[in-house]
């Protein structure tokens, strides 16, 4: 654990940290979540039956387009020059429900965690949003860092 908090300054305010030192580097993080559902609602999408239209579809474009706008989300976030990002989601019957996975990349002066947990954030929020008029118990769930690579810490691997 870090001696002090980054984001915090030494009167313990918040504050946005400077990287201007920092030297560009290629930045890789990935992130998964999950979408549980009924076995009825996952039938429904595997079908392509969802009124809204083609669930995966468009939970993945929202996916990419919400990580290119991280910082506007997120307070204290950098705002980064992504050089791509790449949304899977995969319909698991085991679940039943949608796995998500995100692998965002840029080349910075800070990695790119955030921009890649919050496409699959955004990403599970549409599949929710979609498929909500057949089902509202549907759970979002286990959103966490899988990976990243690259920076001053170095590579981090959680799964």
């Amino acid at each position: 654990m870090p001696a002090r908090l980054s984001h915090l300054d030494e009167t313990g305010r918040a504050r946005m940290v400077d990287v201007g030192a920092k030297p560009e580097t290629e930045r890789v993080a990935v992130a998964r979540g999950e979408v549980v559902m009924k076995p009825e609602t996952f039938e429904l999408i595997r079908a392509g039956q969802i009124k809204k239209g083609d669930v995966l579809t468009v939970a993945q474009i929202a996916g990419i387009s919400a990580s290119k706008r991280t910082s506007d989300l997120i307070p204290l976030c950098h705002p980064l020059p992504l050089t791509q990002v790449d949304v899977t989601l995969t319909l698991d019957a085991s679940l039943p429900g949608v796995q998500i996975q995100s692998t965002a990349r840029t080349v910075g002066r800070t990695g790119v965690e955030m921009e890649a947990l919050t496409a699959v954030a955004v990403a599970a929020l549409t599949v929710y949003d979609m498929a909500k008029a057949a089902e509202k118990t549907m759970r979002i769930q286990n959103i966490r860092l899988v990976e990243k690579h690259g920076g001053q810490s170095g590579d981090v691997v959680n799964e």
